[in-house]
């Protein structure tokens, strides 16, 4: 045993020196399947924000703004809700053939000011028309950005169908080229980045695989996208990736704001050959 207890010491070490290396919070979301088939099917998701991919540790991402939309692009519902202390969970009935999209959307105004000499920062989720009274009088050096996110993941059931990954032309949006229930190791794909409906030309995308917690290398990938706001990933090995691609523009709408910031998160998974 006290061999073991070693070995373990040992390796709690060397994880913990990959864990400061990839230290960052980053939100998920993790279905039990991206793929499913059969008459009556229903995935479970867990939704969590954490240092390690796709271990909760740290917070659990709050349902109150996830929502699910069926194949044909209607509305479905999230079932079986729940929220413990490092991880949400919930359900979701797959009652149509075709591709799923779960996401979880928002933005809101980051900013700050100063009164009386202090610095002071606004509340999180602060909405614009929530500024009149979230600044108050007397306020100076007010500063404020817009800020809008994306997190979503797609499940298929039987075979893939691309209605819910039409992008709305507003932000930034995903809109690959491959079906992101189409991924295999060894086989390249194309994904394509939109913002405000155009091709998101010169956009850093981030992809790390899962299992962070043990391994000493992040794994970490930096793409470009290219004039079509398309980059081409090659896998070399299945299983779940997380990718993440971020904008600044000064395209903000909010009077007031002088940035936009744009965020895009989503979980896939890529199958062996």
């Amino acid at each position: 045993m006290r061999l073991r207890i070693s070995h373990l010491l040992t390796a709690v070490a060397a994880l913990g020196l990959a864990t400061n290396a990839a230290q960052a919070h980053r939100q998920w979301m993790l279905p039990s399947s991206t793929i499913v088939s059969g008459d009556d099917v229903w995935v479970t998701v867990d939704a969590a924000v954490s240092n390690d991919l796709f271990y909760f540790e740290h917070q659990p991402l709050r349902l109150d703004g996830i929502k699910a939309w069926a194949p044909d692009g209607t509305e479905a519902k999230i079932e079986n809700g729940a929220t413990g202390r490092y991880r949400s969970t919930f359900d979701v009935h797959l009652t149509q053939k075709g591709t799923w999209k779960i996401a979880n959307s928002g933005g809101g105004i980051q900013g700050s000011y100063k009164l009386n000499g202090e610095e002071k920062r606004l509340p999180r989720g602060t909405t614009a028309d929530q500024l009149a009274t979230a600044i108050p009088k007397g306020a100076t050096d007010v500063k404020l950005s817009e800020g809008w996110n994306r997190n979503e993941i797609f499940v298929t059931a039987g075979e893939p169908t691309d209605t819910v990954l039409k992008p709305t032309g507003k932000g930034l949006e995903f809109a690959p080229v491959t079906h992101p229930n189409d991924l295999v190791a060894g086989e390249p794909a194309t994904l394509r980045f939109l913002i405000d409906g155009k091709p998101a030309a010169g956009l850093k995308v981030t992809v790390i695989p899962g299992g962070i917690r043990y391994r000493n290398a992040l794994g970490e990938r930096d793409f470009a996208t290219d004039a079509n706001g398309e980059i081409k990933v090659d896998w070399a090995e299945p299983g779940l990736y997380w990718l993440n691609a971020t904008a600044t523009d000064a395209k903000a709408t909010t009077p007031g704001a002088t940035e936009r910031r744009l965020g895009y998160v989503t979980t896939l998974e890529v199958l062996a050959p």
